[in-house]
């Protein structure tokens, strides 16, 4: 099966069934697929050929959707980018994967010019959105509207097979240069059978995605919702709560998926002011949720069942607790989802009994292909398995596991930091106030916050006379870099502790 099966299934079995709800436009799965068709019939014509690799630079939104099964349905492989990312780091992603289209924002229009001067591989890019109509510069720049208008919205023939590259996600690493996951139709398939086996979805569910599309856990909710033919209610962001919490009683949503941050502001809210008998189930991955908030998000939807899950995008999911274990261990992460195996190891190797602390090895058909033109850190992550080309996922994570063979996050190995369900590189945040006047030495760390899971602190060290303040800091850092990695907490000391080689000793900082 591919990927894109998942929608051109459901607009042969459902046709007016609403598939989507976002931005006030309900479409059904027949309205989707024919946006996806004429984006597939037209990317070709703009160059776009089996196998290359097409971004989408936009929020949450319907042309996103469409962007991502017309790429597929294409034969090409998409790769979502968080519509927050500046411009220097998007070109760089661009130009790492030689990505060939590029859906953008028509408001966009001056970052764009730059990028297709920019990016040699770069042959056009659709612009979508207010004033996209009027975005049409030479051939290069092509109106969404004018993509679907010129274009059959019959599905075209795709000669793509299920062992083709999907999607890339691109993730940062302890590197801070992000990395792009290769993920095939087969991996992708197989995942998202995995976790709907286990949330126990069907055709009756609506899910509520408030998670960006460039977040491997929004953009699985799509691929999920869509594969088993229930309906998906797509929102930009979770900055509203009481909003979210409406559109959750509005929609009868039985699927709220969601991270830790999430969780922490509904807990604050009053909700009996809502209506949310409907909701079947909460999900919660990127960082583990504190026991206290388990316990009070059950006492606060009695009705729903709580995943605790954890997961990384080199292999999607990887555990995941049955809700009734959580009277039993509300700390653990649980079982390997259905289909996998995993298991906790020494430096050497050997596989560790219960209570042993050691790295968290992943197994099964949901284990990526490695990092896109990325050989060396392929190697460091991605190893043989017991059989010939089979790949095992070294998580880089510390774990152990209890006597009943559930399994317990200890820590991290990297020094990567999670916040809001984002990823944060440390060297990513360093690097950009190196740049700032002032700034002698910086380091950056992860500290424990209740709303964001971690918050971004950063360290500063000021050159002698100096006089460079707090809220100067947090200015430059978000006109560069995105918003969640900016920094929360803004410390200045003399100088920074250090470990006997020399390097700066992170742990006495945390």
């Amino acid at each position: 099966m591919l990927v894109q099966d998942f929608l051109q299934e459901g607009a042969a079995r459902t046709p007016e069934k609403t598939a989507l709800v976002c931005d006030g436009q309900r479409l059904t799965y027949a309205q989707v697929a024919e946006q996806a068709n004429r984006i597939a019939n037209g990317l070709p014509a703009s160059g776009v050929e089996r196998g290359d690799r097409v971004a989408i630079w936009l929020p949450n939104s319907v042309e996103a959707v469409a962007a991502i099964f017309g790429t597929l349905q294409a034969g090409a492989t998409f790769l979502v980018i968080n519509a927050t990312t500046k411009r220097d780091k998007l070109a760089y992603i661009l130009q790492h994967c030689g990505a060939s289209a590029l859906f953008a924002p028509a408001r966009e229009t001056e970052v764009t010019h730059y990028l297709l001067n920019t990016v040699p591989s770069l042959r056009c890019a659709i612009m979508c959105g207010k004033g996209g109509e009027e975005a049409r510069i030479g051939t290069k720049l092509i109106p969404y509207a004018e993509l679907l208008a010129s274009n059959a919205s019959t599905c075209p023939p795709c000669k793509t097979i299920d062992l083709d590259l999907a999607c890339l996600i691109y993730t940062s690493g302890s590197t801070g240069d992000p990395k792009g996951v290769m993920s095939t139709h087969a991996n992708v398939t197989f995942s998202t059978a995995s976790i709907i086996e286990y949330l126990g979805n069907g055709p009756e569910d609506v899910v509520i995605n408030v998670l960006p599309l460039s977040f491997d856990y929004g953009l699985y909710q799509l691929l999920m919702t869509f594969k088993f033919g229930g309906t998906l209610v797509l929102e930009h962001s979770f900055a509203y709560p009481a909003a979210l919490l409406k559109k959750i009683e509005q929609e009868r949503v039985t699927g709220l998926p969601g991270v830790p941050t999430l969780f922490a502001i509904l807990l604050k809210m009053d909700l009996t002011r809502f209506e949310l008998s409907s909701l079947r189930y909460l999900t919660n991955t990127a960082a583990a949720l504190p026991v206290a908030h388990i316990e009070r998000l059950r006492k606060a939807f009695p009705e729903a069942d709580v995943f605790s899950m954890y997961g990384l995008t080199e292999c999607k999911r990887a555990l995941y607790l049955p809700p009734e274990e959580l009277d039993h261990r509300p700390a653990s992460v649980g079982i390997p989802i259905p289909g996998t195996e995993a298991w906790v190891q020494d430096e050497s190797g050997h596989r560790l009994d219960a209570n042993q602390v050691g790295d968290l090895v992943i197994r099964g058909s949901h284990v990526m292909q490695g990092y896109w033109n990325d050989p060396a850190e392929t190697a460091k992550r991605y190893r043989k398995g017991r059989y010939p080309a089979e790949r095992l996922l070294y998580t880089g994570d510390l774990f152990r596991t209890d006597e009943e063979g559930f399994f317990y996050f200890v820590a991290r190995q990297d020094d990567v930091i999670k916040s809001r369900g984002e990823k944060v590189a440390p060297k990513e945040v360093e690097s950009a106030l190196y740049g700032l006047p002032g700034v002698a030495e910086v380091a950056v760390v992860g500290v424990t916050d209740e709303l964001l899971g971690q918050a971004v602190k950063a360290i500063i060290v000021r050159e002698d006379g100096a006089a460079l303040t707090e809220r100067e800091v947090i200015r430059y850092c978000s006109a560069h870099l995105d918003e969640f990695c900016v920094p929360k907490h803004v410390e200045f000391r003399g100088s920074l502790p250090t470990t006997p080689s020399g390097k700066i000793d992170r742990r006495a900082l945390g």
